[in-house]
């Protein structure tokens, strides 16, 4: 069936300086945090968008020489590198449909340069890789399962294979173990761990904390001969760390004071750990390190906080010198690699080539009382402007995950288009402890929808959103979360915008890669044929003919996660309606890597909200 497309807008603004700002904000270079070789740290590699694609590039910094290695249609994202610094791994898919194989090249090479890694490990959804220097792990999912497969001395075998998701995640310093993680439980959501001895693959460890409760094994101390793994746990309702010595059995929880979510990684002496807190949106860096007066015991260590801007660390790293590189970003300031230096100094590491990405107004904080407790929001405005407002609530994807005070061009371009922004952490996302995360189980979807009601009618009620113009927004699961409020509580919005959503749960569920059907199966509690009516009753195209704004619906042909004949079930009911929407269709998959496409996408949503409601 042919839909309506929406209008392509040659420009948003009428001022040039206005319209040049916010596309520059999506072309200025960005890049991530460089990852280097464990045993040659002057090889490092990190993505960027710099050619306009989002690819892999290789930074030698004893030479201070940056090469781009990939140089695909549709970008790349997953990369690794040896230990050695001799070779780049990265992934490569079709067209974004995240089914594909590992390839490998040279470091010093560049695009063209690669071949498939592991010719005896087949295709698939990607399922952990971990590098040695004398074997690599590399796990794989498909529509039968997960397999995890070892590679050494030119030959290749399966370690492990299960019905079950699964995954690799770390290789110890002796490369004598490995720890997988695993859902034989049944709850993917919630792994447990296993650590195999490769000298004949037998079992060394397993640790699983029960129902509701994920393990995840971060990494083996970098130290030769140290059988110690990090481990983040949520044995008290949140994410912690502990570890695991596998050769005594012994687990070890730290017990660090600190509000919120802590993740972690080694320093290079397996001595101290860098700490990586989030909480309430933001970030903070800390040092944990060891008594070194009893042995290096992990539960009597000295906290010590890093000073670094406000906003939030994407990831973190120490250098075999005692530096810290971070990326770092705030909603009003763009994204940029900054470096702690051991005597405190902190600086700017990195930043992109070319010029610098316009900057935009800060985020503030709103705490809502909702129906099981307080719901935190982050809410942009224009510079001085007052209520009540034409106001975008833009729902994040995961749905375990959250918006947070990091740099957005698209959020920035809303501000400018003059929109309040207001950013819902409901039920269902993390860094709020697991009870909040957790508590969307059996009932996804509509439980989040009570959350953003109570905000909705916060910013009603506080005089920030005009009621008559407020558009509900997001893309996967904050897509399928538009398309069920536009059902569910029509009266609410005046406008929808759904970026590769869920739509037609049960089409979606028989479509979706199968890493993804396990998720659904533990949150739901079950699969379609167990559970229908629950299925039904949390399917957007259950409630179709209840929409009453404007909808725009934007989807890649080679999505896994959200597939497209599931989202053409909802806009086919939608056309039976004579309902007013449209439907724009690009050729990759969940999301676009290639900056033009992305910008094209967003003069397409904002200019459809503004046609919509009439301010434009």
């Amino acid at each position: 069936m042919q839909y309506p497309t929406p209008e392509v807008p040659d420009r948003l603004f009428d001022d040039d300086a206005a319209e040049s700002r916010w596309r520059a904000r999506f072309t200025a270079p960005r890049m991530s945090a460089p990852d280097w070789a464990q045993d040659a740290p002057s090889a490092n590699l990190y993505v960027s968008n710099a050619s306009g694609v989002w690819e892999v590039y290789a930074w030698d910094r004893d030479r201070d020489e940056h090469r781009k290695v990939t140089d695909r249609p549709n970008g790349t994202m997953h990369a690794d590198i040896a230990p050695d610094g001799s070779a780049i791994w990265w992934f490569d898919d079709t067209d974004g449909d995240e089914f594909g194989r590992w390839m490998r090249q040279p470091f010093t090479s560049g695009p063209g340069a690669a071949e498939v890694a592991v010719e005896d490990v087949h295709a698939g959804y990607p399922a952990g890789l971990v590098i040695g220097h004398r074997l690599v792990g590399v796990g794989v999912s498909t529509d039968d399962g997960s397999k995890l497969f070892v590679h050494a001395d030119g030959h290749t075998r399966a370690v492990y294979e299960s019905e079950h998701d699964a995954g690799i995640s770390a290789l110890s310093r002796d490369e004598k173990l490995l720890a997988i993680s695993h859902s034989e439980h049944g709850d993917s959501r919630h792994p447990a761990l296993r650590v195999l001895a490769l000298a004949d693959d037998s079992t060394v460890g397993e640790l699983w904390d029960g129902p509701g409760r994920g393990l995840e094994a971060l990494e083996f101390s970098p130290v030769a001969g140290d059988q110690r793994l990090l481990v983040q746990h949520e044995r008290r309702g949140h994410e912690e760390l502990l570890v695991w010595d596998v050769r005594t059995d012994e687990q070890t929880e730290l017990r660090i004071d600190l509000p919120g979510e802590i993740t972690g990684t080694w320093y290079p002496d397996g001595q101290a750990l860098l700490i990586l807190q989030h909480h309430q949106a933001r970030s903070t860096l800390h040092t944990y390190r060891l008594d070194t007066l009893h042995t290096y015991r992990l539960d009597t260590g000295e906290l010590t906080p890093l000073p670094t801007p406000a906003g939030v660390i994407g990831s973190a790293g120490v250098r075999p010198d005692g530096s810290i590189e971070y990326s770092w970003s705030s909603a009003a300031h763009p994204s940029v690699v900054r470096r702690r230096l051991p005597d405190g100094t902190d600086d700017v590491l990195l930043a992109p080539p070319g010029p610098r990405a316009p900057g935009s107004v800060p985020v503030v904080d709103a705490f809502v009382e909702g129906p099981a407790g307080t719901i935190h929001a982050l809410v942009a405005r224009p510079e001085g402007a007052t209520g009540p407002l034409p106001t975008v609530f833009a729902i994040h994807g995961g749905p375990h995950a959250a918006d947070t005070d990091r740099f957005s061009a698209y959020r920035a371009v809303w501000v400018d288009a003059g929109f309040a922004v207001v950013e819902v952490n409901y039920r269902g996302s993390d860094g709020y402890g697991s009870q909040w995360r957790d508590a969307i189980e059996g009932r996804p979807g509509l439980t989040e929808l009570e959350d953003i009601a109570a905000v909705h009618d916060w910013a009603v009620a506080s005089g920030l959103a005009d009621p008559q113009r407020c558009v509900v927004n997001g893309a996967s699961w904050g897509g399928y979360l538009t398309l069920l409020a536009l059902g569910v509580q029509p009266e609410r919005w005046a406008v929808g915008i759904a970026g590769v959503p869920v739509a037609d749960y049960v089409t979606a569920y028989a479509d979706e890669m199968e890493p993804l059907r396990a998720f659904d199966r533990s949150l739901f509690g079950g699969s379609p044929d167990e559970l229908p009516e629950l299925y039904r009753e949390c399917s957007p195209i259950t409630y179709v003919d209840a929409v009453r704004a404007p909808v725009l619906v934007l989807a890649g042909d080679n999505d896994p996660r959200c597939p497209i004949r599931q989202i053409e079930n909802y806009l086919d009911r939608l056309a039976e309606r004579n309902a007013d929407f449209a439907f724009y269709r690009y050729d990759a998959g969940h999301g676009s890597l290639v900056v033009a496409e992305v910008i094209r996408q967003t003069a397409i949503e904002v200019f459809f909200a503004l046609r919509k409601l009439n301010l434009r």
